[in-house]
């Protein structure tokens, strides 16, 4: 079976920091390699893989301003259409873009659905509904407008996020810094419950951030250690007494629920999208629908057991259960 990943070349494969697409692209396609599959992967190259790398633009457009970010899009996608009759099946996790390509190659393609960014995009979606193949990244997140091949979750590498038996008594806000995320509710939740807040992330709201939290930053119980990188993220999730994630819209799937768990530490979250598909509520966190409850919910995690948030991460959202998930799909595909 020869495979092309098609990874957004916003950030590289896997991120240096932040990019949860391209993290996911970067699991699947070792995961791929350690199975034995024949892999390309269509990244920016300066992405690490063990599979075979092809790419056009030297460098994620979110970092280098140089880089006009439709015109490297345009050359990344077309340059693996242009090469499709090579694969067996090409998967892309590059949204919807691709899929305007997808009647003029006799490849089949997958659509991993990362999430709709906007109602507007269905448009293209329903358009190649019945001549592509979809999967949903969780049950919540799809429309009943699209037909689905599979729901496969997201996976994530237990090496990267070693269990932690016991936890520091921090609470910790670990994603983007945007209204949505709930960065605000966050801090209020922590001041009420009499918690240090250690917050971690990509600010994507740069007027949210100024006027709301930076205010609240004062380094005595609300600290903000930036757009951290991988070491420092599985400390810093490793070690809290819990995730925070008090999100204000309807999360598709939430890659920091999964890392967190896997580390042991258990999530308070807003009962909204997936989160409970996610979370075992009273078992690896708990689902609530306030800040009030969410208070409540931080008097209750030391009744938790952190190595059941470990072995139910290890159950659901391993990288090699995504990984054998997906095969199955691409099987199916191809049967057809």
């Amino acid at each position: 079976m020869r495979v092309a990943i098609l990874s957004s070349i916003a950030w590289r494969t896997p991120p240096r920091k932040y990019g949860p697409w391209e993290q996911v692209a970067s699991y699947l396609t070792e995961g791929l390699v350690e199975k034995g599959v024949e892999v390309t992967l269509f990244a920016t190259t300066d992405s690490v893989t063990t599979a075979k790398l092809e790419g056009t633009s030297h460098a994620p457009y979110a970092e280098d301003r140089d880089i006009d970010p439709k015109v490297a899009e345009c050359l990344h996608i077309s340059h693996l259409m242009e090469n499709a009759s090579r694969f067996d099946l090409i998967h892309n996790h590059f949204d919807f873009l691709p899929l305007t390509y997808s009647k003029l190659i006799k490849t089949p393609m997958l659509t991993t659905i990362h999430g709709f960014s906007s109602s507007k995009i269905l448009d293209v979606y329903r358009k190649y509904n019945a001549s592509s193949f979809y999967a949903s990244i969780s049950n919540a997140d799809r429309s009943d407008e699209l037909d689905y091949i599979a729901t496969v979750y997201n996976g994530v590498d237990g090496k990267d996020f070693p269990f932690e038996r016991s936890s520091k008594d921090y609470l910790l806000f670990f994603g983007r810094i945007h209204p949505e995320k709930g960065t605000l509710e966050a801090i209020q939740i922590a001041r009420k419950s009499g918690r240090v807040l250690l917050i971690a992330g990509l600010i994507q709201d740069d007027a949210y951030f100024e006027q709301k939290i930076k205010p609240c930053i004062d380094e005595r119980s609300v600290f903000y250690f930036g757009n951290v990188g991988p070491s420092q993220r599985k400390t810093l999730l490793g070690k809290a007494l819990a995730l925070l994630h008090p999100i204000q819209f309807d999360e598709p799937f939430g890659l920091s629920v999964a890392e967190s768990m896997f580390c042991g530490t258990p999530v308070i979250a807003f009962n909204r999208g997936s989160m409970c598909e996610l979370i075992v509520d009273g078992k690896t966190g708990f689902l609530v629908h306030t800040t009030g409850e969410a208070i409540e919910a931080v008097e209750k995690i030391a009744q938790l057991d952190r190595q059941e948030c470990r072995q139910w991460a290890k159950t659901m959202f391993s990288k090699e259960k995504m990984v054998d998930n997906y095969v199955a799909v691409y099987e199916q595909i191809l049967r057809r």
